[in-house]
């Protein structure tokens, strides 16, 4: 996860200026160039869904969620006290689970983020009763007891039918304790570390394939150069072993926001066969500053959404940047590129732990989510993997607890929207957005994504930014044999809407019919800040 405060502010605060100088020319894209007004009306959008490769296929892993040991997502979100009044098995809280299996959580990132490269793995094994307490001194400097570790991460997986997504300690530990954990979860000689799993009620091999190396190493991981680091890499690599029915899937700690040379060092040093993939962390912030207020959760203007859109939409040109990077040195796209933190972080919730950082979800926060998994959707040649910061009660979460009441967030809804595009095939689109204009700002007010399923299915993911003006579209389709459009929709009265523990269903989901056949092509209106994916079939 994110590094503590004071030392993020530090690793962000130098890319500032060159990233605000890296947004410059974005409505310059060609697909995002304007579209013409006459009379004040802006004509409708001409969008085209192309046919595209059959073998490029979104993968389902770019929808990815995040649990790190940090404030209330383990501890009071997944993990809860045995004395509470919710559907539980063991401490596991199932209405968080079931609400998960919903939207197909693909993978689920664990332990950290941070708290990774302080976490000993030894600690969460074993009998409850005999684990040792520990500090958390990145989140709160509160006490763990070490009664949620391996087996139980593994167990909720298992519940959830996710992917586990294993952040291995190179900041404190040694590869020593990194190649130990591995043998315990996907062995199954009769080794010590394995009758220790089997002694700890797990006879079976894990079979654990995802593995990060290390966590932010240029900052709370490390603070090491990129030079070093991959060094360090290629010798944790080194004794990263498959095992047999698991072969790992190795994953290099890569760069803050657009950080080039990380990404370059990387690509460069590492051969391609020792890794598996590369990652990139990019937060959107409201405001420009890692120092002071990073921006109100709730009741801001327009101007504060305007410019967090404005930061979020710097995610296409930094992915951009850093695959183009990455086609240098495999131009065979043999490496992912996992966007494994990415979300909106604001102020903290008043009278809240701020080393907790729990922070309400708006709508706004929904329409960036949207338009970040598009583009994901879009560099899905490169883009293989992303996880949202985070899951339950931290930053932009999709699920929010307090005691026995639950609620889903305005992004869990995209979510649940997104989640026809997992494993189907991309197929691109060709338009020119119309621009949402702010005193003398401006961005582009469309941004889309498509997929074909298995069943032939074609699937058009919608966001349009503007809160003031609807967007007309009509889009062509050749090869699409289609008869029917259906469509669900997210929007509310006002960007800054959000749900509460008093009325969970401020923002939720709604049919959406305002999508017809026109000829062969399909038109349609495209509400004011709202989040539409269309079903042609």
């Amino acid at each position: 996860m994110p590094l503590s405060l004071s030392s993020r502010f530090v690793a962000r605060s130098r890319h500032a200026v060159q990233q605000l100088t890296f947004l410059a020319g974005l409505g310059c894209a060609p697909h995002l160039a304007p579209a013409q007004s006459k009379g004040g009306v802006s004509q409708a959008v001409q969008m085209t869904v192309q046919p595209g490769n059959p073998k490029l296929i979104v993968s389902k892993h770019i929808q990815g969620q995040f649990a790190e040991h940090l404030g209330r997502c383990i501890y009071d979100g997944f993990w809860v006290d045995p004395a509470l009044n919710v559907p539980k098995q063991g401490r596991i809280r199932m209405d968080v689970v079931q609400a998960l299996q919903k939207i197909k959580v693909p993978n689920l990132r664990w332990p950290g983020g941070c708290f990774a490269d302080t976490y000993h793995w030894r600690d969460g094994v074993g009998p409850t009763a005999q684990r040792p307490k520990m500090l958390n001194l990145w989140w709160g400097n509160v006490v763990e007891d070490n009664s949620f570790g391996t087996h139980e991460f593994l167990e909720l997986c298992q519940l959830l039918g996710t992917e586990p997504y294993l952040a291995a300690n190179v900041g404190s530990g040694t590869v020593q304790e990194m190649a130990g954990w591995m043998e315990y979860l996907n062995a199954n000689e009769d080794t010590p570390m394995v009758l220790e799993r089997r002694k700890n009620g797990h006879p079976e091999p894990y079979k654990v394939s995802w593995w990060g190396i290390g966590n932010e190493s240029w900052g709370c991981g490390g603070n090491m150069t990129a030079e070093y680091y991959t060094d360090v890499y290629k010798r944790y690599a080194t004794f990263a072993h498959d095992y047999p029915g698991t072969q790992l899937k190795r994953i290099v700690s890569g760069a803050n926001g657009d950080d080039a040379h990380w990404t370059e060092t990387c690509m460069k040093n590492i051969p391609l066969n020792m890794m598996w993939g590369l990652t990139l962390h990019q937060y959107t912030l409201p405001t420009d500053s890692w120092t002071g207020s990073k921006g109100k959760a709730t009741g801001f203007g327009e101007q504060e959404y305007f410019n967090t859109l404005r930061n979020g939409l710097r995610m296409e040109l930094i992915v951009t940047k850093h695959a183009a990077i990455m086609d240098k040195y495999d131009p065979e796209k043999k490496v992912a590129l996992l966007v494994d933190e990415w979300g909106v972080w604001t102020d903290v919730e008043p009278g809240t732990n701020p080393g907790f950082l729990y922070q309400q979800n708006t709508l706004r926060d929904a329409l960036l989510a949207g338009t970040t998994l598009n583009i994901f959707n879009n560099h899905c040649d490169r883009v293989r993997g992303a996880n949202l910061a985070q899951a339950v009660n931290v930053l932009q979460a999709v699920i929010l607890t307090e005691k026995e009441k639950m609620l889903l967030t305005p992004t869990y809804h995209v979510f649940d929207l997104y989640q026809v595009h997992q494993d189907a095939q991309y197929l691109p689109l060709q338009f020119q957005s119309p621009e949402y204009v702010l005193g003398t700002e401006k961005i582009p007010a469309l941004n889309a994504s498509a997929s074909r399923d298995k069943s032939g299915a074609v699937h058009i993911s919608l966001v349009n930014l503007n809160p003031n003006k609807a967007l007309p579209l009509e889009t062509a389709l050749p090869g699409v044999s289609w008869k029917k459009v259906s469509g669900r929709i997210l929007t509310s009265g006002s960007v800054s809407d959000y749900n509460t523990f008093d009325k969970p269903n401020a923002v939720q989901l709604a049919d959406f019919k305002g999508a017809r056949k026109k000829g062969d092509n399909l038109a349609l209106t495209l509400p004011p800040k709202s989040v539409v994916v269309l079903e042609l079939k």
